[in-house]
């Protein structure tokens, strides 16, 4: 759906679960001239496409920049179990896609929604990893989903697959968007595996609230969501962001995914805040 930069391209990062799909874009004198080196996490449902608007604007800015479609997501490989597809396995997923493509750096993290629990139990674990985090979007755990979900959404996985899982969304993803749109994002949800859209929906409902131990990581954190934000409300976001010390920012006019609907000012707040972190 969105066009890749001219200082972009494609390439595939090989981890123990599968060969995932990948964008990177560098600034014009190459890497070696990066102030750093970002690395952005999609969401449920999603795949690195959803960054392709913000890398224009983030790689003129200095960096370098690095996104991915999570395991089983849409062109990436990923195992067939359901109960394969925890927020554990993710972040190892992660942690293996740094080891290839930013050995040895310290990177800014950026994870989205579901790619938020993802990142986060990837800095828990290791948070000399990275020089900042960003949360978009994202909440403190499952309790506090608002989003569609649940068994309704399991069910219709269960009996038809990835067709079911866009069958059940498709009136939360297709509202208003024009008709190219809507052929994208079905043909991304029919091509996703659907042990991916299976597993992931139950990970989200069983995840814990993790903040004081995010907190005790001691990473420099944004914790950012659009003004319209359904997923996990406003709310919750902004109580997350409090008990954690973090700076707190709210992007107008946009919903569940700014990265998309407001790119430039998304990317602007992230690389104020990479500056600010250092």
């Amino acid at each position: 759906m969105h066009t890749l930069p001219a200082s972009a391209r494609q390439f595939a990062v090989s981890t123990s679960d599968g060969r995932l799909s990948a964008v990177r874009s560098t600034p014009p004198g190459g890497s070696d001239t990066a102030k750093g080196i970002a690395v952005l996490v999609p969401g449920y449902t999603g795949s690195k496409e959803d960054f392709v608007p913000m890398l224009s604007e983030l790689t003129e800015a200095g960096y370098d920049v690095l996104t991915y479609s999570q395991l089983g997501q849409w062109k990436s490989e990923g195992p067939d179990r359901a109960e394969d597809y925890t927020v554990d396995a993710f972040a190892t997923g992660l942690l293996e896609v740094l080891d290839a493509a930013a050995p040895g750096e310290r990177v800014h993290l950026v994870g989205h929604s579901f790619g938020g629990l993802v990142t986060r139990a990837a800095v828990i674990r290791e948070p000399h990893r990275f020089r900042s985090y960003t949360i978009l979007c994202s909440g403190p755990g499952g309790a506090t989903v608002a989003g569609p979900a649940g068994p309704a959404l399991e069910e219709a996985i269960t009996a038809e697959g990835s067709a079911g899982a866009w069958r059940f969304l498709e009136p939360f993803f297709a509202a208003g968007q024009p008709e190219p749109v809507v052929t994208y994002l079905r043909t991304r949800i029919h091509e996703t595996n659907p042990a991916n859209l299976l597993g992931i929906g139950r990970a989200i409902a069983a995840e814990p609230d993790r903040v004081e131990e995010l907190r005790a990581a001691g990473v420099p954190i944004l914790v950012a969501h659009g003004e319209h934000d359904a997923a996990w409300t406003p709310e919750a976001q902004r109580d997350m962001a409090t008990r954690l010390g973090a700076r707190y920012e709210v992007i107008a006019d946009a919903g569940h995914t700014p990265n998309e609907e407001k790119p430039e000012v998304t990317a602007r707040l992230f690389t104020d805040f990479w500056a600010e972190a250092g």
